[in-house]
């Protein structure tokens, strides 16, 4: 989470990023010119938002012609790596899910083989996932095993 996103864009375009997500809460002032800036540069905008950030936040950003493509609910506070993943905030999830059928949701945050089947049946289909993969002594179980159970919630086979 950085406190200036507009300051990043360019160098991440410019590193050949496909996409840019940026936190709400960072970007309250200026989101518009922001998502404009990303999709400017080539980029799929996505924004993200903390566990104790209430999801109507991101509803501006979801509707109208400059929207963003993905949002991604943080299942931890944003800072580090190892964290507890927080299942209160699969209700996020569902609601998101809900409301844009066809919406990108990526959850971020303790995901693992013993918690990923609680976020794909909210309705997550991006699953960002680094202690439990990294930290696997078999890492290609743990992609294969969250991988099934996404396609399993949402009927893919």
């Amino acid at each position: 989470m950085v406190t200036n996103p507009l300051d990043y864009v360019e160098p991440f375009g410019k590193a050949g990023a496909s996409g840019f997500t940026f936190h709400v809460e960072a970007s309250k002032d200026n989101w518009q010119e922001l998502v404009e800036r990303i999709k400017s540069k080539g980029m799929r905008p996505g924004v993200a938002l903390k566990p104790g950030t209430p999801i109507e936040e991101v509803y501006p950003l979801l509707e109208g012609e400059n929207s963003v493509e993905m949002v991604l609910v943080m299942t931890v506070e944003p800072g580090f790596g190892g964290q507890k993943f927080m299942p209160e905030t699969m209700d996020k999830v569902s609601v998101l899910r809900k409301k844009y059928p066809s919406l990108d949701i990526e959850v971020d945050g303790g995901l693992g083989p013993s918690t990923i089947d609680v976020a794909a049946s909210a309705g997550a289909n991006c699953i960002v996932a680094g202690s439990s993969v990294f930290g696997a002594s078999e890492p290609a179980q743990v992609i294969s095993l969250m991988r099934h159970s996404v396609e399993k919630a949402q009927n893919i086979s």
